[in-house]
């Protein structure tokens, strides 16, 4: 192993592929080679580590220890290696790309419009693909190499997977103000009394916090819209009855000379918006920049 003329370094990126795709064929796409040459590669990886490295399980591969321990390392050494290659230097004036990110319309509403703006300015020849589906969806576009970013709130990331938290987020509950009577507050008994609207993906979304917070007080609330959208929530309420509890980013300002907004009237614990990224991409400078980029967006002015 030390004599690094002896090994065909190679078979390191085929490693890598095995290990961030945990099946055969998968990596075998990813790689644009046939599955026997890449079962022949794992057959040398084998003699090569003296371990077995992925043994076949469910669904799949499942990696030993050992390999799981090179997992990171590799990752960070073909990732010095690709800079090399590939330079390091990333040129956003003059840069022509297209990034590919995952979010839902309160992501887009925290995040596009000051990104936009600076990609205007400073970076005119990167464009931008938005998409949005399910956290796990994202999650697994990510793995596959779908997209390069997704933005959101997830609880687990697998292992292959690196975040950085934006901000935390609270909620705010919102309601028509004609709603009340004359000194009457949103307290616990009066929450519970009034019909709600929930937006949340079919996942649940962040919605689920909510329900969560309830529950352990042994309550229930009685949801009488439901829908995916963030934006269009507050002016659903105005001349109702309906509660919306919700990320206190998802109001807009100008929603308070109309709305009553409030905290809840029960602890709901906050929550983290992520920025999500594969292993892949750590020596990507253009991916360093947009996360970057990203972070300064969210930023309160």
């Amino acid at each position: 192993m030390n004599n690094l003329r002896a090994v065909d370094l190679n078979l390191l990126v085929v490693l890598e592929a095995l290990l961030d795709e945990r099946h055969l064929s998968r990596a075998a796409v990813r790689l644009h080679m046939s599955q026997p040459a890449v079962s022949h590669a794992l057959a040398r990886l084998r003699h090569l580590l003296g371990d077995p490295l992925l043994l076949r399980g469910k669904g799949g591969f499942q990696p030993t220890a050992r390999a799981l321990a090179l997992a990171r390392p590799l990752a960070e050494a073909l990732q010095n290696v690709r800079s090399v290659l590939g330079g390091a230097v990333f040129d956003a004036a003059s840069t022509q790309r297209v990034f590919r990110l995952a979010m839902s319309d309160y992501g887009a509403a925290q995040v596009l419009p000051a990104l936009l703006h600076r990609l205007r300015t400073e970076a005119p020849g990167i464009d931008l693909a938005i998409s949005y589906a399910s956290r796990p969806a994202m999650l697994a576009a990510l793995q596959d190499g779908e997209i390069d970013l997704a933005l959101g709130v997830f609880a687990q990331l697998p292992h292959q997977l690196h975040s950085d938290i934006l901000f935390e987020e609270n909620f705010i509950c919102a309601m028509d103000p004609a709603s009340l009577a004359p000194g009457e507050t949103l307290n616990l008994d009066t929450y519970l009394a009034r019909p709600h609207v929930l937006v949340a993906s079919n996942d649940g979304g962040m919605a689920g916090e909510v329900d969560a917070a309830l529950a352990k007080l042994g309550k229930t609330r009685r949801i009488a819209v439901r829908l995916p959208h963030w934006t269009v929530a507050p002016a659903l309420l105005k001349g109702t009855d309906l509660v919306l509890t919700v990320a206190q980013r998802a109001v807009p300002s100008r929603a308070g000379n109309d709305l009553i907004l409030q905290a809840p009237p029960f602890v709901i614990a906050p929550f983290a918006f992520e920025l999500v990224r594969h292993q892949r991409t750590e020596g990507d400078a253009g991916i360093a920049w947009l996360r970057a980029a990203i972070a300064a967006a969210v930023q309160p002015a």
